[in-house]
């Protein structure tokens, strides 16, 4: 136990979040079991972290953070190791990476049910459907997602600025107001290509190649996140990468269900359970018409953020996917964004239609009263037309 707190306050005293997630105002603390799920790389670590040095004492043994990936739970489990650390006065257990843990969910019901003083936060994949497969936590689990970096984020990190993020009606109803609150203190064009590029995953922040470090990134979320929780045989790996790079390489539009079963030697339903598990794992997203979903064929397949398109083929990136990529990502996190009927168009909530335009070339299309138009090379908006970069202040 000495060896875990020893851990615990070096990583407390190290840890560097230099940007404080809007998740942690969001999450009811007094709940005493709480997941967080996320994609590889958005700092769910770091989160765990963060919340132990705002809320105790570097020296606190009230909490300590566990990480599953230690060799010393293949033998040993959470319960039992809670048990311990409950009988020396632990309060709060941190746990990450639950999901390398054998029957995690059963461990975690019996901490529950043993150890009713105990407050267990824990972190696990995107990948895992904590309530749906695991119905021993139904009822004491309460979850939560950790995203990557919004533009928002990205924008106060660089500049030093502190804008808070607003609701989908604020900026739709005072997107004028919000602007001009805004541009006196930032230009937000001179940030936005660069966090489309390389913005959405916070080890940006680290002194090595960013895309080399998203690449690795992509292949454990296939390699790890998906084979180990959906208990995919190893063989079928190759399978699994080659239909991302063809979803991929494809751009945006309705996947040829057919085509790539052909392409990856299998049938048309494993196709699409591999393209839901990418889904799953914040490699992709699915946009559908309205009223449609899994397991239909979707109308529209695009990478879940615009990072990803230039780390896989970045010779042919298209500043249209690019856009729209964006904006679905932006609004993703509170809204049901489909597939509207024209191109470039999408459904937010069942009933707004939004289409992406680049204000450069607004002169070839039709403005339309009923369609809100999210313009990008533009700082600014008027009427219906509203930029595109600030729809990256939703979260």
């Amino acid at each position: 136990m000495e060896s875990f707190f020893r851990t615990h306050k070096y990583l407390i005293e190290h840890v560097n979040a230099p940007v404080r997630r809007t998740l942690m105002d969001e999450i009811d603390w007094n709940d005493s079991m709480i997941g967080i799920k996320g994609t590889r790389g958005v700092g769910k670590t770091t989160f765990l972290l963060q919340y132990a040095k705002e809320n105790f004492n570097v020296d606190d043994r009230h909490c300590l953070y566990v990480n599953m990936n230690n060799f010393y739970f293949q033998g040993r489990g959470i319960a039992d190791f809670a048990g311990d650390f409950v009988r020396q006065g632990g309060r709060v257990l941190l746990v990450d990476q639950v999901f390398k843990q054998p029957n995690w969910s059963k461990e975690l019901r019996l901490c529950h049910d043993l150890y009713p003083e105990l407050k267990i936060v824990f972190t696990g994949s995107s990948v895992m459907r904590l309530k749906e497969e695991n119905p021993e936590l139904n009822n004491i689990v309460h979850s939560y997602n950790l995203r990557g970096f919004s533009f928002r984020e990205f924008l106060n990190l660089q500049t030093g600025t502190q804008f808070h993020p607003y609701t989908l009606d604020e900026v739709l109803n005072d997107y004028t107001q919000i602007i001009k609150d805004i541009l006196p203190k930032v230009c937000p064009l001179q940030y936005f290509q660069s966090y489309v590029h390389h913005g959405f995953y916070p080890f940006f922040l680290e002194h090595r190649n960013y895309m080399e470090n998203l690449l690795k990134t992509m292949n454990m979320m296939i390699e790890v996140d998906i084979l180990l929780v959906r208990q995919i045989e190893l063989k079928y790996l190759t399978k699994l990468k080659k239909l991302f790079y063809q979803l991929a390489v494809d751009g945006t539009k309705s996947p040829n269900i057919s085509q790539l079963a052909l392409d990856i030697e299998t049938s048309r339903a494993t196709v699409m359970n591999y393209v839901k598990y990418l889904a799953d794992a914040r490699l992709i997203n699915m946009i559908y018409p309205v009223g449609e979903e899994f397991p239909k064929k979707p109308a529209k397949v695009m990478l879940h953020n615009s990072n990803l398109t230039y780390a896989i083929y970045p010779n042919t990136v298209v500043p249209q996917d690019v856009m729209e990529t964006f904006f679905v990502n932006a609004l993703w996190k509170d809204h049901t964004v489909n597939q509207g009927d024209k191109e470039q168009q999408y459904i937010v909530d069942g009933n707004r239609k939004f289409r992406i335009i680049d204000a450069k070339g607004e002169q070839k299309v039709r403005i339309d009263a009923d369609t809100i138009y999210a313009r990008y090379n533009t700082e600014v908006g008027f009427e219906n037309q509203i930029p595109l970069w600030l729809f990256g202040f939703l979260y």
